[in-house]
């Protein structure tokens, strides 16, 4: 029989998923934070229209159960060993369902779907925002509340759950009635796993995942009545908020055997600072996946931006709010993604030689913005571009254009986090497939003249879920504990060649205006 040693049970183990935006991926960590067995299947993205991302949600479900099982089973063990699940998922995807029965009402509607785009143009030039944020900056002059300094700055985006969850109010019959016979409940995707993995009993999310929503009021550590009244959003639909680190429940034993309880749920973001142990204000945490987020961490107090960064929950741990600042840039792997697809090359690890196997780009410029551009720009309409062709160009040229474009990006997100937070930044950590490529890494340590950390693990949202739920079940005892259990597997130091990028950055600044407003209505 197991019995407790030294603050843990040997021969348990931390089960934990991550459902990210291409991929979910399962891995099951002993005490020493080593993975001991993993399973992965790719997403299903659903276009059903120009600018509709949909996910499946009875397929995901499917998908999660079996990547759980299918993780625990390589590492040679048996559910019953398993002392505590942590989930991780992508962010501001959601459906709605039924209070009664747990049917979804639609697919869910991916962070990435533009089917609001007019209904978020139309609001953010509308007299209801100009009077909003006039009447904020008076507010603001009189109190110094910074709520009041968002509000009067604020814009919104299809990113962001509120006009997409709008549009599905406005459009979607059986949503509709739903929500006037009290039967609808809304959810991001860990919401609805925790519905499911709780056979219905349990309608929640966690501070992390709320905060990003757009609904959520990260100042007051609620879901904004304000935002909901203006936009006619039922306060009533949404689950109740926890702590990142909480025993939202146990899974019902149908579904593996035992009942294992659940002991996390973290927005993937915040998952990956956590699992890269930025638990210290000046923290920097680079992700390079789907999208690239850059994140820091600014200690208990949310960061009013002027220039697009978003203020998130980073965790709440007991009595402990750790917020965090963010800037993001949507199409990194999607990029990549798109050149494989051109049979530009095969395999994604080829790009390292191909971008160092010419001394530049030969002129060549690449706008990373199929999905628009975030910020310090804000341009939902530009264009993903090639700019500056020529006879000469080869796909190698082409390959170091697209790599560069995400040095450059990331370049631009670090200064404008830099000067607006004003926090001394201590130390910087990257993580996702993209940080694979040490063309990318050195690019970026270069351009921030700062070192930079690649961790022996790479799927670091997976680690930080289990983290957090090691910690609350008292598998790991403290955050210095997991601080020892961190391995670093390279670090990028910068190299003395910003002078020769600055015309090439220079360049590729007047290729990003170019491609700005170009959807726009004439």
């Amino acid at each position: 029989m197991d019995s407790p040693r030294n603050g843990f049970i040997k021969g348990r183990y931390i089960l934990s998923v991550d459902v990210g935006t291409t991929s979910i991926r399962g891995h099951v960590y002993d005490k020493e934070a080593n993975i001991k067995g993993s399973s992965s299947e790719k997403i299903s993205l659903l276009y059903p229209n120009p600018g509709w991302v949909e996910l499946d949600p009875e397929e995901l479900w499917l998908q999660f159960v079996a990547v759980a099982k299918a993780a625990v089973q390589a590492a040679g063990l048996q559910m019953k060993q398993i002392t505590a699940l942590g989930i991780s998922t992508q962010r501001a995807t959601f459906t709605t369902w039924s209070r009664k029965t747990g049917e979804t009402f639609h697919n869910f509607i991916s962070w990435q779907d533009r089917r609001a785009s007019e209904l978020v143009t139309s609001w953010n030039n509308s007299f209801t925002m100009k009077a909003l944020h006039g009447s904020s900056k008076v507010l603001h002059f009189i109190t110094r509340r910074k709520q009041f300094l968002a509000a009067s700055i604020v814009t919104f985006s299809t990113q962001h759950v509120t006009f997409r969850l709008a549009w599905a109010l406005q459009n979607l019959k059986k949503v509709q009635e739903a929500v006037e016979e009290g039967n609808c409940c809304f959810g991001t995707i860990d919401t609805w796993l925790l519905y499911r993995l709780t056979k219905g009993a349990v309608h929640a999310t966690d501070y992390s995942n709320a905060s990003a929503t757009g609904i959520f009021d990260s100042y007051q550590m609620c879901w904004s009545g304000m935002l909901c009244s203006l936009i006619s959003l039922p306060l009533s639909i949404f689950p109740t908020v926890e702590n990142t680190s909480h025993k939202f429940g146990s899974t019902d034993t149908s579904i593996f055997g035992v009942p294992i309880p659940i002991m996390s749920l973290v927005a993937d973001q915040q998952a990956a600072m956590f699992g890269e142990c930025c638990f210290d204000t000046g923290d920097v945490k680079i992700t390079m996946g789907t999208g690239t987020f850059i994140n820091i961490n600014t200690g208990n107090k949310p960061h009013t931006s002027i220039s697009g960064l978003y203020p998130v929950v980073g965790w709440k741990i007991g009595q402990e709010v750790v917020y965090l600042a963010e800037g993001n840039a949507a199409d990194t792997g999607t990029a990549i993604k798109w050149a494989q697809g051109l049979d530009l090359f095969s395999d994604p690890a080829e790009t390292e030689a191909m971008a160092n196997s010419v001394p530049d780009a030969d002129g060549v410029c690449f706008v990373p913005s199929f999905s628009g551009l975030q910020a310090p720009l804000n341009d939902p309409h530009a264009c993903a571009s090639f700019m500056g062709l020529k006879p000469s160009t080869t796909k190698s040229h082409l390959v170091r254009a697209i790599l560069e474009s995400t040095a450059f990006r990331n370049k631009q997100l670090y200064e404008i986090m830099s000067e607006e937070t004003h926090i001394p930044v201590t130390n910087i950590w990257a993580d996702g497939g993209v940080c694979n490529n040490n063309f990318v890494m050195q690019l970026t340590a270069d351009l921030f003249s700062r070192k930079i950390n690649r961790p022996r693990h790479f799927d670091m949202s997976s680690l930080g879920a289990a983290f957090i739920a090691g910690l609350g079940i008292g598998f790991w005892s403290s955050k210095e504990e997991l601080k020892c259990l961190g391995c670093t597997e390279k670090v990028f130091y910068p190299q003395n060649v910003w002078k020769n990028y600055k015309p090439v950055i220079d360049r590729w600044e007047k290729a990003l205006t170019r491609s700005m407003h170009w959807y726009s209505k004439p």
